[in-house]
């Protein structure tokens, strides 16, 4: 017989499962391509410049989504930005599988961007908001969970269809649409808005029957309260302004936010992923069924994360993003030694491309939307976790686009290098510079701070 504790957390459960979902497609559509590269440079006679600009034009949609999700969710609510994500998907999803050419492609490659960026900013918000302090860090943490199943179903799909002919890259890039239609039923069926975003547009009654269901009178007794003083504060000062962002307290925790957002992303790790074949080919050790090597960075990118939910809120969000940066430092060091030799390199260097992925994986790739999501006030916290997400997917592009030209001018020795010089930096930053926010309510955070 379940307690009622039981079933609260199984409605918490549910509706962090739903948003999670957008997570899922974030991952679906960022590696689904992978498989139809071939397939879309013969289909559409694009040179390589050409599949670049297909491949790019998602992360450019990726930043614009991002930048303008904030406001967004603060005037319609977390919840109506997601569904409007869902429908995203599901057109663009469509809309590449039935490009007639490169031109139409993509635009709706631009369309899945804007979905992917703009999942990115609200997922980690609105579980951040739903979830109680003891078990924030797990709950945020299971949106980058899954985006690594959205990664690894996206190479198994990719396997799977590749054999169905020279249409099969439609196919591929359908996948999506079917895992949008989900999404969007299950928010329509039974999904709540934020209760944060309810009592601050004075929809009392409805944020306390929303907490009651999560938590029972416990959490309104707890935080209810606190809640709505945070907010009654916060609207008593004038309308937020962006120049605000760059100003005083504010400022400052913006700048904290954005720089852990940018070193989430500048030391390499998309590199890493995308180019990790050819890394392997240079180690001398590559396979011939690039496909199935995807799979097994996928699969240990997944089983790393699931280390970071068990430890997110054990262990605390700084010691994981300091011990996440050890681990990169060493791989990367052994690796930029292992690369300056000119004989071949052995079984090693697929072992650290391993590890560094590894040690990313259980720390930076999910701790940092954690700490974004927990430290920002709710007042701001729509605008500031756009433009933090915004300079993340904008560090992300840059640093796809040019790691193959640091590659191909001074090889990778130099590449890992410098990835491994901002892994210091991003060690020293978190050592010095992010709060430990561990089983701490949002508002106390806000304290701590010395926001409110």
């Amino acid at each position: 017989m379940k307690t009622k504790n039981q079933i609260h957390t199984g409605y918490l459960y549910w509706i962090t499962f739903v948003a999670i979902n957008g997570g899922l497609l974030f991952g679906l559509n960022m590696a689904g391509i992978s498989g139809a590269v071939d397939m879309l440079k013969g289909e559409f006679s694009l040179t390589d410049s050409g599949l670049g600009t297909v491949a790019a034009l998602l992360t450019f949609g990726c930043l614009i989504g991002a930048l303008f999700t904030g406001s967004f969710t603060e005037k319609y609510g977390r919840k109506k930005v997601m569904l409007a994500t869902a429908v995203l998907y599901i057109i663009s999803a469509l809309g590449c599988a039935f490009a007639e050419s490169s031109a139409i492609l993509i635009v709706f490659r631009v369309l899945s961007g804007l979905a992917v960026g703009a999942t990115s900013v609200v997922g980690p918000m609105y579980i951040s908001e739903i979830s109680p302090a003891q078990s924030r860090g797990r709950l945020v943490s299971m949106n980058q969970f899954a985006i690594t199943i959205g990664i690894v179903l996206a190479y198994i799909f990719d396997y799977l269809l590749i054999g169905l002919g020279d249409n099969s890259w439609r196919y591929m890039l359908a996948v999506p649409a079917l895992f949008g239609l989900l999404y969007l039923i299950f928010i329509l069926i039974s999904f709540p808005e934020s209760p944060r975003w309810l009592v601050a547009k004075d929809r009392k009654a409805e944020a306390q029957a929303v907490m009651l269901k999560i938590g029972g009178e416990e959490l309104i007794r707890t935080e209810l309260g606190q809640m709505e003083k945070v907010i009654s504060e916060e609207k008593s000062k004038e309308k937020m302004k962006v120049s605000e962002l760059f100003k005083g307290k504010t400022g400052k925790i913006v700048a904290i936010g954005t720089a852990i957002a940018a070193l989430q992303q500048i030391t390499g790790i998309n590199a890493v992923i995308m180019f990790a074949p050819e890394m392997f080919k240079a180690a001398g050790a590559a396979k011939d069924d690039s496909m199935m090597m995807s799979m097994v960075v996928g699969l240990v990118n997944f089983l790393m994360t699931i280390i970071a939910l068990w430890l997110v809120d054990k262990k605390g969000r700084k010691t994981l993003l300091l011990w996440g940066a050890v681990g990169m430092i060493v791989s990367l060091a052994y690796l930029t030694g292992e690369f300056a030799k000119p004989e071949q390199f052995g079984v090693g260097v697929l072992v650290a491309l391993l590890v560094y992925i590894s040690f990313f994986a259980a720390s930076f790739a999910p701790v940092m939307w954690v700490i974004i999501s927990e430290i920002y006030p709710n007042r701001i916290k729509g605008v500031a976790m756009s433009f933090s997400t915004a300079i993340s997917w904008l560090c992300t592009f840059l640093t796809v686009y040019f790691a193959p030209v640091i590659q191909g001018g001074l090889g990778l020795s130099y590449l890992f290098g410098i990835f491994g010089i901002f892994s210091v930096i991003a060690f020293v930053f978190v050592k010095f510079w992010i709060p430990e926010t561990k089983g701490k309510s949002l508002e106390q955070i806000e304290k701590e701070l010395g926001l409110i």
